[in-house]
């Protein structure tokens, strides 16, 4: 089955060069210029990963995100012609994946889309490791089944959200560098004004109930990093 990617943008030349250039690689790709019609699409049609610019008149993309979240896990990468922290952090906190600025090189584009498919295809067939099953404290995290439950009540986690709970629990009882996280987890290079780490473990927390400050599983070692003490 065909990879399915929505792509949404209310400016036509830009949502037809992501088109042109994710079709070339094979993927089915369907173009929206509507919200609403994207909205109605992914209501009823599967979709793999979904790229939604954020300055759409009557939905913005915002608002498509968090729909999506609050009955889908795949990945979201938002599309924005402003670079601000507050979009992004706003933009990740509602559960998007990545994040594009307009304008970008085309074949970056693709790559970003293949790295989050990626991440998405590893989330979803189970992982066969020496230690699949993390158990402690009232939280379970399963790594065959990509399942976490916190006091037998299931936590709806992203493939991204997954990866960080998983890597903090591996290295419990050590303080994991931000560095360190956001390289394991993104397989990107770290930059210091990167504060994608602290939005998800902010989002990480919010799931699991935790006082922001303070939480009893995952801990701020603030100007280093986090740790899961065991």
């Amino acid at each position: 089955m065909a990879t399915t990617i929505l792509v949404l943008d209310d400016e036509k030349e830009i949502a037809d060069l992501v088109t042109l250039y994710l079709g070339n690689e094979g993927y089915q790709v369907v173009t929206f210029y509507d919200s609403e019609k994207a909205l109605e699409y992914l209501k009823h049609q599967r979709v793999d990963l979904a790229m939604l610019d954020i300055m759409m008149p009557k939905i913005n993309g915002f608002e498509i995100c968090k729909w999506i979240r609050e009955k889908y896990m795949f990945p979201v990468i938002m599309l924005t012609a402003k670079v601000e922290d507050m979009d992004k952090i706003q933009g990740l906190s509602l559960g998007a994946d990545d994040y594009i600025t307009k304008p970008f090189n085309p074949l970056e584009m693709v790559a970003r889309v293949k790295a989050q498919l990626r991440r998405s295809q590893k989330y979803n067939q189970a992982q066969n490791e020496n230690v699949n099953i993390i158990d402690f404290k009232g939280l379970v995290i399963d790594n065959d089944s990509h399942q976490c439950t916190l006091y037998d009540k299931p936590i709806s986690l992203t493939p991204i959200e997954f990866s960080i709970l998983w890597y903090l629990c591996k290295n419990r009882g050590k303080v994991v560098p931000s560095e360190e996280l956001f390289e394991a987890v993104w397989k990107e290079k770290y930059f210091d004004s990167n504060n994608t780490v602290m939005v998800h473990i902010r989002r990480l927390r919010e799931k699991m109930h935790e006082p922001p400050r303070n939480p009893k599983f995952i801990k701020t070692v603030w100007g280093v990093g986090y740790k899961i003490e065991e």
